[in-house]
């Protein structure tokens, strides 16, 4: 996978949980995780680049608080745009 997306969780309509795939080289899997703030787990391939984020609590979730994350593990922003799925609803 070459892009990065969005995967989320819904419960009664609600967001339960989400997952910011990023992108990851065939057969990659988690061998590591790192706990955040706010509910963020990034998950790390065997060779340590960062493969995803699980945001275990959305409503929760600011736009800021995921952009630093993504600044420490050297990957670009998302806009708001890219978490409407997980904020709209």
């Amino acid at each position: 996978m070459r892009h990065r997306y969005l995967e989320v969780t819904f419960r009664d309509g609600r967001p339960v949980a989400g997952y910011l795939y990023l992108a990851r080289k065939p057969g990659d899997t988690s061998a590591r995780t790192e706990r955040r703030d706010a509910g963020l787990l990034v998950d790390f391939a065997a060779d340590g680049r960062p493969i995803g984020i699980e945001i275990t609590a959305p409503s929760k979730l600011s736009l800021a608080t995921l952009n630093q994350v993504l600044a420490e593990i050297n990957e670009e922003p998302v806009d708001q745009a890219e978490l409407s799925p997980l904020i709209a609803a």
